[in-house]
């Protein structure tokens, strides 16, 4: 790199109902070597308003929990993906333990690749893999995109 490049910064934008989760993985983002923004919303609702109504850039990366209130990760993909302005938005679907039998599990993330989901993630419960898990997708984002 010439020493008047700029390194890029990526745009994040977090869509997770837990106040914790949302704690976490602000913490384990600034633990990662990558210059990076942060936005985060509350739910499904703000997602899409934030996201149709927000004048800066969009984001490079949207990490999107599945289960939240006023509108799901579901419905909010597929309004992403149906929509030009928003559909090269990269996302990763977000979700806690899978309770109900690994079967359920792998057809919905089938589903939500099919859907357009990049990637279908378990929330893990220590911090160092979830640091881990946020640098490859960010890793993976900047090696196919250039940033």
């Amino acid at each position: 790199m010439e020493a008047n490049q700029q390194v890029a910064t990526i745009n994040i934008l977090l869509a997770d109902d837990d106040m914790d989760d949302r704690f976490f993985f602000d913490k384990a983002l600034k633990e990662i070597p990558m210059a990076s923004q942060l936005i985060t919303v509350n739910n499904g609702e703000q997602l899409m308003e934030h996201l149709t109504t927000h004048t800066g850039p969009l984001p490079d990366i949207l990490f999107l929990d599945l289960s939240m209130p006023r509108k799901t990760g579901f419905e909010c993909l597929s309004e992403i993906k149906e929509n030009e302005k928003l559909k090269g938005i990269t996302v990763i679907m977000l979700t806690t333990s899978f309770t109900r039998g690994l079967d359920l599990e792998d057809n919905s993330r089938k589903t939500l690749i099919r859907m357009g989901a990049t990637d279908y993630i378990r929330k893990p419960v220590a911090f160092d893999e979830l640091k881990q898990i946020i640098k490859q997708a960010l890793t993976n984002l900047a090696a196919k995109s250039g940033i």
